[in-house]
């Protein structure tokens, strides 16, 4: 007797599991790219700042709403327990939660010289008592010190996070659109898209320093590459779910038939922006609303992406 399969949208991670996904790896690029910025192209205590503070707060943002949505908060104790990796390697969520926390850890310890010599900081009561304390002065002397090496354990765990977010998905083999390799790859050009343009929105309305105009550029070129690359990945798995499984043909048929994922997230969050930074890398700018648009664009994209991705996660159930 010939089973029936029934077909179904997962209904549990939906738009707050997007939201984690999108503000974790986004918070990771961000600082990994600030820092490495900061580190060899120049000392830029404004962009440090901004960048760390962003980035942490957007992890922080994603971790409350994984902790929010727990069924037994006091079940975390568990994963924040490095030792728990060696009794469970395959769990994502213990090695993701691992590289946010260390991730934040090293983002702060990286900013505390610059914050120290900050006015705007030092003017505030609170936070220069903070900075005053003992223990923060020691930690920020040796951060000034040794500060490649904190610079690169920020950007090593940068790197961890956004390549897990795309690792967590693809863990869940009973869904055929989230398991495929392609997943990490495509999440992890996001996440460092979507950061060049905040970094790159930041550069154009806050920190609009004349003499920064060549880490513009620069990014701006970088995150036309990644916009490449994501079409890329896009256009491939356009023709994967087509010949894949079933499960994986009814996650294509509720994509590229919903004008939310052609339109927002591929027309606007992709090649809108990709075509206006095109121009600008050509041609340079006239005014700076183009490029400031299209940042605002690639950041919309971003969470588009992991939105869509979460709603058309499909079951196949055996009757």
């Amino acid at each position: 007797m010939e089973a029936n399969i029934t077909y179904e949208t997962q209904q549990f991670w939906t738009w707050w599991f997007a939201i984690y996904l999108y503000a974790g790896g986004l918070g990771a690029a961000i600082l990994a790219v600030t820092f490495l910025t900061d580190m060899y192209l120049k000392p830029h205590r404004n962009l440090v700042l901004w960048g760390a503070g962003s980035g942490v707060v957007l992890l922080s943002l994603g971790s409350a709403m994984l902790f929010w949505h727990l069924l037994d908060h006091m079940a975390a104790i568990h994963i924040f327990n490095p030792l728990a990796l060696f009794n469970q390697s395959t769990a994502w969520i213990a090695w993701g939660t691992q590289f946010i926390l260390w991730m934040m850890v090293w983002g702060v310890l990286y900013a505390i010289p610059y914050a120290r010599v900050t006015p705007l900081l030092q003017r505030t009561p609170v936070i220069k008592t903070i900075l005053n304390w003992p223990i923060v002065v020691k930690l920020g002397d040796i951060e000034e010190h040794h500060r490649k090496f904190f610079g690169w354990l920020a950007i090593v765990n940068g790197t961890g996070v956004a390549v897990y977010t795309g690792l967590l998905l693809q863990s869940f083999p009973a869904v055929a659109l989230w398991a495929n390799p392609g997943v990490p790859l495509l999440f992890t050009v996001s996440a460092f898209s979507t950061a060049m343009a905040f970094l790159l929105l930041l550069m154009y309305t806050i920190l609009h320093e004349a003499e920064d105009d060549h880490i513009r550029v620069l990014y701006e070129r970088t995150d036309l590459v990644l916009i490449s690359a994501e079409l890329v990945i896009i256009f491939s798995f356009f023709f994967y779910l087509q010949r894949g499984p079933e499960s994986a043909m009814k996650s294509w048929e509720i994509l590229f038939t919903d004008m939310g994922w052609l339109i927002g997230f591929i027309g606007f969050g992709l090649i809108v922006p990709f075509f206006l930074e095109l121009k600008g890398v050509i041609k340079g700018w006239t005014s700076h609303v183009p490029i400031i648009a299209a940042s605002i664009f690639v950041l919309t994209g971003g969470y588009l992406l992991r939105h869509y991705f979460m709603y058309a996660g499909v079951y196949a159930y055996p009757w």
